[in-house]
């Protein structure tokens, strides 16, 4: 059995197939980044699924691609937590990166392609390898454009008086917005940036407000500028992007592409199923 994984900070997704690359089962837990959760959150969180736990012995190889996971610590520390849990099983990880090109890219094509999620980070594929310019700095000074940049905005736009009053209402109604409830999230509790990421479906949610058309053009705009821009022959190439904020938020990734003479390639909403659809290929 082969256990294909796409883990994001907020869920994970797990596929099995046999050695015909027929599915045996699907599942999904809690994210497992191990850039912000600990060795004992990251096993609870995988033994505690029954299907995974029942079919734990019969893997013989695990394909793990992860949010966090690009640079070797946090990659050792996955290695470590699910070794002994798949004891018959291969395992090899990747970053999320890679899951994302294999789900968008036809073999050998060229392609930029970027992750727009709870997180976010851009990559070039050269139809062989993948390139990458920046190392990511983690949820607190990069992630232009993600789920936790638009969180963090509205939560501050909320507490300096910026947004319409009528919406800061609404956002105040739906939310629970005490200090101390916020502080103890981020600075005590793991997750703090699927925290964030959460406030960004009252985005999705209220997207054509000229407010929220104006924030979302902004960090759009930003990601544009320090991830896409960072490749010189970026609007020679199409660009692909996979996860649920640039999926949702579409139509106003499209115009910002767009307006930069950029050209707009797949825009998924998670990569599972292309993925699958790889590993398949190469059986």
């Amino acid at each position: 059995m082969k256990l294909i994984v796409d883990s994001g900070s907020t869920k994970t997704d797990w596929i099995a197939i046999d050695n015909d690359g027929q599915k045996l089962f699907e599942t999904q837990t809690l994210g497992l980044n191990p850039q912000v959760l600990s060795e004992y959150i990251l096993e609870e969180r995988v033994i505690n699924n029954y299907e995974i736990y029942q079919s734990r012995k019969k893997v013989s190889e695990l394909y793990f691609y992860g949010a966090g996971c690009g640079t070797k610590p946090p990659e050792d520390l996955i290695k470590k937590v699910l070794k002994p849990i798949f004891a018959n099983a291969k395992i090899n990880i990747k970053e999320d990166t890679y899951a994302a090109i294999y789900s968008c890219c036809n073999p050998g094509e060229k392609a930029i392609v970027s992750i727009l999620g709870t997180g976010s980070n851009c990559s070039y594929y050269d139809g062989v390898k993948v390139h990458q310019k920046i190392t990511s700095l983690g949820y607190i000074l990069m992630d232009d454009a993600s789920g936790n940049y638009f969180g963090r905005q509205l939560l501050r736009d909320c507490y300096f008086n910026k947004m319409p009053e009528d919406l800061q209402n609404k956002f105040k109604t739906e939310f629970e917005l005490e200090a101390e409830l916020i502080k103890d999230h981020l600075y005590k509790k793991p997750n703090p940036n699927t925290y964030l990421a959460k406030f960004a479906k009252f985005l999705v949610q209220n997207k054509d407000l000229k407010y929220s058309k104006k924030l979302i053009k902004k960090g759009f705009n930003l990601f544009i500028k320090n991830q896409i821009h960072q490749f010189d022959n970026c609007k020679e190439i199409p660009l692909h992007f996979v996860g649920s904020i640039g999926f949702y938020l579409q139509e106003d990734l499209k115009k910002s592409l767009e307006d930069k003479d950029l050209i707009c390639g797949k825009i998924l909403k998670k990569p599972i199923e292309g993925l699958v659809a790889y590993h398949q290929s190469i059986i």
